[in-house]
């Protein structure tokens, strides 16, 4: 490859990496503290038992809740199944449809 068929053929292929890339980055997570926190309640379990089912530290589940840290990758996605599992209702934002996203909760007036 040379010349401007090299220069086409790389912006060609370059330009879609970059943009799902900026597209995945701007992601924002589904787990904040409050959805961490109220999973967990609506399972009724201790940050301890979560951790052990997640097999992450106690201390990770409350660096979630406080907003220290939010779950990525595997974490992530264990909460989700976890939530769809359990048909906790997690992701939205407060205000939309079901007040906090906690099923049987009201939003704040």
């Amino acid at each position: 490859m040379t010349g401007t068929f090299a220069t086409a053929y790389l912006t060609a292929y370059t330009l879609p990496c970059i943009l799902v890339t900026m597209v995945r980055r701007k992601r924002r997570p589904a787990w904040d503290a409050s959805g961490v926190r109220s999973l967990r309640k609506h399972l009724e379990m201790t940050q301890d038992e979560l951790a052990e089912e997640l097999n992450v530290r106690q201390q990770t589940v409350s660096e979630w809740e406080t907003g220290q840290y939010s779950p990525r990758g595997a974490s992530e996605r264990l909460l989700s199944f976890v939530a769809e599992r359990a048909e906790f209702h997690y992701g939205q934002p407060a205000g939309e449809g079901q007040g906090s996203g906690v099923e049987g909760e009201e939003a704040p007036k």
